[in-house]
């Protein structure tokens, strides 16, 4: 029997010594983590102040790091998004980085 297919990958590249993280690539702010999620759900920043209750404007700001996001904001957008809050405040975050 030859090695299964799992959605285009062999068995042997998924495991054993081959893995290797991928490298980070790009820096993305706050405001950027936010419209790249917010993009990627297919919605506009009228939208997003519709489903939050955060007005365009202020989404525009935080978008544009104009404005802070901060804590109350974030989990009041990452419902909107569907994500956890987490992911707004610390793009960048790694788990190398908290040891």
């Amino acid at each position: 029997m030859g090695p299964r297919l799992i959605k285009g990958f062999r068995d042997e590249a998924l495991s054993g010594q081959d893995y290797r993280p991928a490298k980070k690539r790009a820096t993305v702010s706050v405001g950027e983590s936010v419209r790249i999620l917010r993009e990627l759900q297919e919605m506009s920043q009228n939208q997003l102040a519709e489903a939050s209750g955060i007005s365009q404007a202020t989404i525009s700001a935080i978008e544009n790091d104009r404005v802070r996001l901060g804590v109350e904001r974030a989990k009041i957008l990452a419902r909107a998004l569907k994500c956890h809050p987490g992911v707004l405040v610390f793009p960048g975050w790694t788990h190398e980085e908290a040891a």
